[in-house]
């Protein structure tokens, strides 16, 4: 039995919670001279970059946003090494899956430049069999289009796919594939939020997600 294990990037095996948050507020209070709330870029995470920048600008979906997204792509590449880690364990789950035999994968709402980056940059890059960004699909997370692509890629089935996120919007992609959702306790958006988005299990280590792959967990939640 071949198991495959996804995960989402930002704020699930990468914390680059302070680079995004960082580079929205300079963005707006530099360009629009305005401020947003902590709280209000935290609720959005997990959403393209392009709906993010239309919704707190006051823009329709007809309006373009190339200045705001030039702008925050730029700053946020200018601080990326400085600010980007990976979360504890990460990488040790990663190997030990990898020599269980398992196959990984990332499906994520960022554009695939920074995605290799902050995944090289973090030593993770390595242990993953297949990448699928934002720039890959036509229907982001909450669609299951990422996750199914990835799966295809993987030859993976969904009885044995596990996707791991920090938002319910990964939740809903995992559920809409038929893939088990598992939430991570570190989300900034809180581990309610994940139940009630469909979550099967949360964790709070990344170290629990091994017996729960690899058949060994009795409860994940």
């Amino acid at each position: 039995m071949e198991r495959t294990v996804l995960f989402d990037l930002d704020g699930t095996i990468l914390d680059t919670n302070e680079l995004i948050i960082e580079s929205f507020q300079h963005v707006f209070r530099e360009h629009l001279d305005k401020e947003i709330e902590r709280a209000a870029l935290v609720q959005q995470m997990g959403r393209p970059l392009d709906d993010q920048l239309r919704l707190f600008a006051g823009r329709t979906e007809a309006e373009a946003v190339d200045d705001l997204r030039q702008a925050y792509r730029s700053y946020n590449i200018s601080r990326h090494d400085e600010l980007v880690t990976a979360f504890p364990h990460t990488s040790e789950v990663l190997e030990k899956l990898k020599q269980a035999g398992v196959k990984l994968g990332v499906v994520t709402s960022k554009v695939r430049l920074t995605t290799e980056r902050g995944l090289r940059h973090c030593g993770l890059f390595e242990w993953m069999d297949t990448i699928v960004t934002v720039d890959d699909v036509t229907r982001p997370k909450p669609h299951p289009e990422g996750v199914l692509q990835a799966m295809q890629a993987l030859h993976a089935q969904p009885a044995h796919t596990w996707m791991v996120g920090d938002s319910p919007y990964d939740m809903g992609a995992a559920k809409q594939a038929g893939v088990q959702a598992v939430g991570v306790s570190w989300s900034l958006k809180g581990s309610e939020i994940l139940r009630d988005a469909g979550a099967d299990y949360v964790i709070h280590d990344m170290h629990e997600l091994c017996p729960l792959v690899l058949g060994t967990a009795t409860d994940g939640q």
